[in-house]
C-alpha cells in the first residue's frame, strides 16, 4: 500500500514538474511552423513577383527584336529607294547633257570664236608660217607646198597627214565615217580620207 501512493506522487510529481517544459515547447512548435509558413508565403510571393516580370522582359525583348527588324527593313527600303533614286537622277542628267549637247554642243560657222574655251583648243594661238594646227595635238610642220593647198575631192592627201584624227565628227555635223575612212584635220579644213589610198571623200573647208 506504501509502494502505490509512492508511485502516485512520484508521478504527480514528475507531471508537475513536466508541466513548464511541454508549455515552453508547445510554442517553439508553433514558432517554427509560423516560420515555415512565412517562408512559404514569401516563396509564393517572389514566385508570383518574378512571373510578371519574366512576361514583361519577354514581351520588352520581343518589342525589341521587332523594332530591330522593322528598322532594318526600312533601312534596305531606304537605300534601296536611295538607289533607285540616284539612277533616275543619273539617267535624266545623261538626257538632259545629251540634249543640250545636241542643242549647244553643235560647231557653228556663223561664231568666230566658237572654239574658244574648248580644251582641244587649248594650245591654239592662230596661223602660223609652215604649221598647220591639228586639235588635241597641236602645231605640227608640213611641207610648203601643202600649207596652204586648197583641198578637194579626189585629191590624195599624204599618207604623214592621216593620223589628225577628228575625235568627235557629231560636233561638226559630220556623218559617221564608212569602215576603211577617217575624218581627219588638215590645216584648217577637215577631210573624209580613206585610210589606205589617202583619196579624199568628202571636205569641210575653212572650219577655224
Amino acid at each position: 500500500m506504501k509502494t502505490f501512493w509512492k508511485a502516485t506522487a512520484l508521478a504527480f510529481a514528475l507531471t508537475v514538474a513536466a508541466a513548464p517544459a511541454i508549455a515552453e515547447a508547445q510554442p517553439r512548435q508553433d514558432r517554427r511552423e509560423w516560420r515555415q509558413d512565412r517562408r512559404e508565403d514569401r516563396r509564393e510571393f517572389r514566385q508570383d513577383r518574378r512571373g510578371p516580370e519574366r512576361n514583361f522582359r519577354q514581351d520588352r525583348r520581343q518589342d525589341r527584336r521587332e523594332y530591330q527588324r522593322d528598322r532594318r527593313q526600312d533601312q534596305r527600303w531606304d537605300r534601296r529607294n536611295d538607289r533607285r533614286d540616284n539612277r533616275w537622277d543619273r539617267r535624266d542628267d545623261r538626257r538632259e547633257w545629251r540634249q543640250d549637247r545636241r542643242v549647244d554642243y553643235r560647231w557653228d560657222r556663223s561664231n568666230r570664236n566658237w572654239y574658244v574655251g574648248r580644251p582641244e583648243f587649248r594650245d591654239y594661238r592662230g596661223h602660223r608660217a609652215g604649221y598647220w594646227y591639228a586639235p588635241s595635238y597641236g602645231y605640227h610642220r608640213v611641207q610648203p607646198r601643202y600649207a596652204n593647198y586648197s583641198w578637194r575631192r579626189g585629191s590624195v592627201l599624204p599618207y604623214e597627214y592621216r593620223r589628225y584624227y577628228v575625235n568627235d565628227p557629231y560636233f561638226y555635223n559630220l556623218r559617221p565615217a564608212p569602215r576603211g575612212y577617217r575624218w581627219v584635220h588638215a590645216n584648217n579644213d577637215i577631210l573624209l580620207v580613206a585610210l589606205a589610198t589617202g583619196v579624199i571623200a568628202d571636205t569641210l573647208l575653212n572650219v577655224y
